[in-house]
């Protein structure tokens, strides 16, 4: 089986996208993890598949590099968007389903491509001694520390997904840094297994929980910087309430081929 493949970044979050409108693919876990590998395949934190969808003008269909079906990813949604415009599915606002339900997106530049996509409102947002966990399409621990660019994300993230109380379902780790123009942070992935370079659901809880603590009081938008690059967080507060959450940022090709599968 021979595959046609798209590689996309967003901030260094990369994804492999699959053109599979008619819905043909059929890939196992394994076929997935190695398709995502970085040294026997294509390299990728995650895998997406674009399908036809009677809802919206597309549906994005996510794997985590570990080969099993993953929950909303705003990188890789943004990404999904910038690939729908290249095929030609869409124009310049789009709405496409993903794990999470109906997302609405803008392209604002096509060269190069810079996507704003909506995000689910948030409301149960849990403050604990600290860290704060919430969900923004996938569940988040975020912890505010400093100097988080010497922080050893990976040993901290793994620690904490391992524990107890996330091992069986898994959460992302976000480590925040408040800086004087916006926020800094590192995230440990769920299905990743790893710090990747940037995570868009994990700069969205991340904003929204250095809201919620009052460490961020500039209001919207905020401006974040990951290890990949630079995103921006919009956001309405109002009755205990993110709406109007919206992730800014670049969706960038990188290659195209073809992969052989047994």
């Amino acid at each position: 089986m021979r595959i046609n493949f798209y590689k996309y970044h967003g901030t260094g979050n990369d994804f492999i996208m699959i053109d599979d409108r008619e819905n043909l693919l059929r890939l196992s876990e394994e076929q997935v993890r190695l398709i995502c590998d970085r040294h026997f395949g294509i390299g990728g934190d995650g895998l997406i598949r674009i399908l036809k969808s009677k809802e919206a003008d597309f549906e994005m269909v996510y794997y985590n590099s570990d080969g099993k079906l993953g929950s909303m990813c705003g990188n890789g949604g943004r990404c999904t968007v910038a690939f729908a415009h290249f095929l030609g599915m869409i124009k310049t606002t789009t709405r496409f389903k993903a794990f999470d339900g109906l997302h609405d997106a803008d392209i604002i530049s096509s060269s190069p491509y810079i996507v704003k996509l909506k995000m689910s409102d948030v409301a149960k947002i849990r403050i604990h001694s600290g860290f704060t966990l919430l969900d923004t399409g996938s569940p988040h621990y975020v912890r505010f520390d400093e100097n988080v660019k010497k922080l050893d994300v990976y040993s901290f993230g793994k620690e904490i997904r391992y524990s107890n109380s996330y091992r069986e379902k898994g959460v992302n780790v976000n480590f925040v840094e408040v800086e004087e123009n916006g926020l800094f942070v590192r995230t440990y992935e769920r299905g990743v297994e790893d710090e990747t370079l940037s995570c868009g659901t994990g700069v969205t809880a991340s904003v929204i929980a250095a809201v919620e603590l009052e460490k961020w009081t500039d209001g919207s938008p905020c401006a974040v910087i990951t290890p990949g690059g630079k995103l921006r967080v919009y956001f309405t507060e109002f009755n205990d309430t993110y709406t109007d959450v919206w992730l800014e940022g670049p969706a960038e090709a990188v290659f195209s081929g073809q992969i052989a599968l047994d």
